[in-house]
């Protein structure tokens, strides 16, 4: 069988008397998108922290490729290969978009101004940007010195994409990325979705919106109180048993934590 990617076993967050996860497993499959749902409450974003370096589990787990890993903060999972695109997009807004691709990790002149002064090599950032955006389709951005603030909800959503495709080598996560956007613009984010996946990278996809995790995902694996209560394949199960089964409504029979 299929090694996973990215796992996790039995993980455990405890914020003072409240423990926000009690014994969370998780996997993700090379080349998949992996839905994660969950009842607000339930445990899902601290777990999506934890694989992001964003916060360290009490106990617990986390392998990539199959080797232990303990990020002691998000840089640590950037450079593990692990790209992940907030709610917040953390952008900023008055940079232009090829600033944002490369804000901290800016490429700098090969030369001695480079070397020396701290020359950017900004032609080179220009072309890198270029590149990425137009793999990804997003072209319709003419001018990549823009102000990330000129562009529209759809587009910075864009950028972020971009952004974590180019430099997650293995896998990207995905924090509710159509929330705050219309049905034209969600529409592209979820193209974009199933782009990054055509190029062998997998995704996790942090939604409550239930008809685009049941379009794009492969998987879903649904969280509650705290850990992972089942994974299911949308081709067998309906959004209305997936509600079912986040709100504790039906118990999932016969189905693999």
């Amino acid at each position: 069988m299929t090694e996973p990617i990215l796992s996790a076993r039995n993980l455990v967050k405890r914020y003072g008397r409240v423990t926000a996860m009690d014994g969370a497993d998780f996997d993700l499959y090379p080349g998949e998108i992996l839905a994660v749902i969950g009842d607000n409450g339930a445990g899902k974003s601290s777990l999506i922290k934890a694989l992001s370096g964003a916060i360290q589990p009490d106990e617990g787990e986390i392998r990539l490729a199959g080797q232990p890993v303990s990020f002691a903060s998000p840089l640590d999972a950037r450079k593990a290969g692990i790209e992940t695109v907030y709610q917040t997009l953390a952008l900023s807004p008055a940079l232009s978009i090829a600033d944002n691709m490369f804000m901290g990790r800016e490429l700098r002149r090969k030369d001695v101004l480079g070397r020396w002064f701290g020359m950017l090599d900004t032609p080179a950032m220009h072309a890198f940007a270029r590149e990425k955006l137009s793999e990804l389709g997003l072209m319709t951005i003419q001018n990549i010195g823009q102000p990330v603030e000129t562009l529209s909800g759809g587009q910075r959503q864009g950028v972020a994409v971009a952004r974590a495709a180019a430099f997650g080598s293995r896998v990207i996560i995905l924090d509710e990325p159509t929330a705050a956007l219309g049905v034209k613009e969600s529409r592209r984010v979820l193209d974009l979705i199933q782009d990054v996946r055509s190029r062998g990278i997998p995704i996790v996809l942090i939604s409550h919106n239930m008809p685009h995790v049941f379009e794009v995902a492969d998987r879903i694996h649904i969280h509650r109180l705290g850990k992972r209560l089942c994974v299911i394949n949308p081709r067998e199960h309906s959004m209305s048993d997936a509600v079912a089964y986040m709100t504790g409504a039906r118990i999932p029979e016969g189905i693999a934590a």
